[in-house]
């Protein structure tokens, strides 16, 4: 599915993994991408990669002023915003009583009050142009639970709820507001986690694969980043204009 309507596209977090690749599906599509990312150094390479419709920026999706600033700066640059995707995240493991206020803090801040931030400022745009999507991504985990990830689950189940009540403020002004739910993603992140959860069973990274995070999918194998990165496409096309207020799992049956 092809739009080919150079619309500017904002992915958060698009530096790498998932971010990266529905960045690089936006730009296959005809788009011009803004990808902001906290490493700002990571983003312009990965822009570059992409060619002359990407750009890489700096963005703190947690500080508000950073966030004012990025939004500021794509509007002087291209007028207006016609898709945002709000993908920026992070992991942190841990028993709840032991699990660091500090941390907490910052994955609900990045995960949660990021997204808000950025659609608060966006909205407007969007309004005015009467048109717009804005795409979240939750996780699996927005709609199920894991022990020892009271942070995450927390903040990707407040990302379906700030979708739908958007989506419902948002109704009658050309905006749909959807969130895509990805299931076992093979990205660094995902990566790493598996690492953690093998030493701390003694067992290998293949048999925690299947033990901790494909013991609930129907598929039993990982998620490929091009297919988030489709059905963001989808919902950002016209094909989709009556969808929102949804939360679409794409995590291969969980």
């Amino acid at each position: 599915m092809t739009e080919n309507t150079q619309r500017t596209v904002i992915v958060t977090g698009a530096a790498r993994g998932i971010g990266f690749a529905i960045a690089e599906a936006f730009i296959k599509n005809g788009d011009y991408v803004v990808m902001g990312d906290l490493n700002l150094e990571q983003a312009v390479e990965s822009a570059k990669s992409l060619g002359d419709h990407a750009k890489g920026d700096q963005l703190n999706v947690a500080d508000e002023e950073s966030v004012k600033h990025f939004i500021d700066q794509v509007i002087s640059d291209r007028g207006t915003i016609h898709v945002l995707v709000n993908n920026a995240g992070l992991q942190h493991i841990d028993k709840v009583e032991d699990f660091p206020v500090d941390k907490w803090n910052q994955m609900i801040n990045v995960m949660l009050t990021g997204p808000f931030l950025l659609t608060k400022y966006v909205v407007p745009f969007m309004k005015k142009q009467q048109y717009g999507r804005i795409i979240n991504i939750s996780s699996v985990q927005g709609k199920l639970a894991s022990p020892f990830k009271s942070a995450y689950v927390s903040a990707k189940h407040g990302v379906v709820g700030l979708t739908r009540t958007v989506a419902i403020e948002t109704a009658n002004d050309g905006i749909t507001v959807n969130a895509i739910m990805p299931g076992v993603v093979k990205t660094e992140l995902v990566m790493k986690q598996l690492a953690g959860l093998a030493k701390e069973d003694g067992i290998t990274e293949q048999e925690a694969l299947y033990k901790h995070l494909l013991n609930r999918q129907h598929l039993k194998r990982f998620v490929e980043s091009s297919e988030i990165g489709a059905a963001a496409i989808y919902l950002a096309s016209d094909d989709a204009a009556a969808v929102t207020g949804e939360a679409i799992s794409v995590s291969g049956g969980m």
